[in-house]
């Protein structure tokens, strides 16, 4: 791991490839073995960690905090770090990767904190800033990242889609084995989205090693969406999860209602369940139930994140084994 005083030294990298002599997936649906993380300027709290260094807060609503000062709360509720906004409107715009990110990392380094998850735009790997914001990233021992949704156009058959969104996937999957990255899809509720039946989303994946693209599953849009069966369609796509996201919601007058942790429809049985294997993986706990633009309201935003992480560290103790 590299001291966080180390990580200016990355401004002068010129290139990172990782070294990976197992194959990628292929169009015709051959499956990949499994490919090498990148191991290049670590970052604090890497996966050989203990489990709750893997629990992160979905940063979005905390973006006007120094990233010091983000640090030292993360380091007071226990939680492992953050998942962090790097796109368009986020907390670090791709265009600045190189510059921004490794300051970020060092400040959350600092109490012993790092970036779990970053929520980007990739999706397409033949956007020059694809590469470099992977490049960076893997340089500083970030291996996770959450991907941008594809949606359906309503001029085109869905499975002819699907074939098309694999064959991006297949190629940024590519992209992934060369950096040492996992990238993650997000089922997300929403009648234009990709992957929020769930099953579009293992179509979707299939042939492409999860460990280069998994699922981060998301049981409020799950359920959203899947109000009776929603554990028929995690059974579907549970060899792909590498990544939970943990929220809640209630129904209002017909309408989806963001709430606080355990005060909706979320079944807390659900992460009590999971296996060991499955608790370590990356846990990011999402609070979306205050407006998220008014910096005003951050000391409401931590006391919110502080009682839902409470409430997720309660349920994942309910389990036997």
């Amino acid at each position: 791991m590299a001291a966080a005083g180390s990580l200016g030294a990355f401004h002068g990298l010129k290139a990172f490839d990782a070294v990976a002599d197992d194959p990628v997936p292929s169009k015709s649906g051959q499956s990949a073995q499994k490919s090498p993380r990148g191991q290049v300027g670590k970052q604090a709290g890497d996966q050989t960690a203990p489990s709750h260094r893997n629990h992160c807060v979905f940063s979005k609503p905390l973006t006007s905090m120094p990233p010091s000062e983000l640090a030292s709360w993360l380091e007071k509720v226990n939680l492992g770090g953050v998942e962090c906004p790097i796109r368009r409107g986020g907390r670090i715009d791709p265009t600045r990767v190189e510059d921004e990110l490794p300051v970020y990392v060092e400040a959350l380094a600092a109490r012993d904190r790092r970036v779990v998850i970053m929520a980007t735009d990739i999706n397409d790997p033949d956007d020059p800033l694809t590469e470099r914001v992977l490049r960076t990233a893997a340089a500083l021992g970030v291996t996770h990242y959450r991907m941008r949704y594809f949606k359906y156009r309503r001029d085109t058959p869905i499975r002819d889609q699907i074939a098309t969104f694999r064959d991006q996937m297949i190629d940024l999957a590519a992209l992934n084995h060369q950096f040492g990255m996992q990238g993650l899809y997000q089922n997300h509720a929403g009648k234009d989205y990709f992957g929020g039946a769930i099953w579009d989303l293992d179509r979707g994946l299939d042939g492409i090693e999860p460990d280069q693209i998994g699922v981060a599953y998301d049981l409020r849009h799950a359920a959203v969406e899947g109000t009776n069966v929603w554990r028929n369609a995690f059974r579907i796509i549970r060899d792909r999860v590498r990544t939970f996201y943990v929220k809640d919601f209630t129904w209002k007058d017909g309408r989806v209602v963001n709430a606080p942790l355990g005060e909706g429809m979320t079944d807390g049985g659900f992460y009590a369940d999971l296996t060991a294997a499955e608790r370590g993986y990356p846990i990011s706990l999402h609070e979306e139930y205050l407006d998220h633009r008014k910096a005003e309201l951050v000391p409401q935003h931590l006391q919110a994140f502080e009682n839902d992480y409470r409430k997720l560290r309660t349920w994942l103790a309910e389990s036997a084994g």
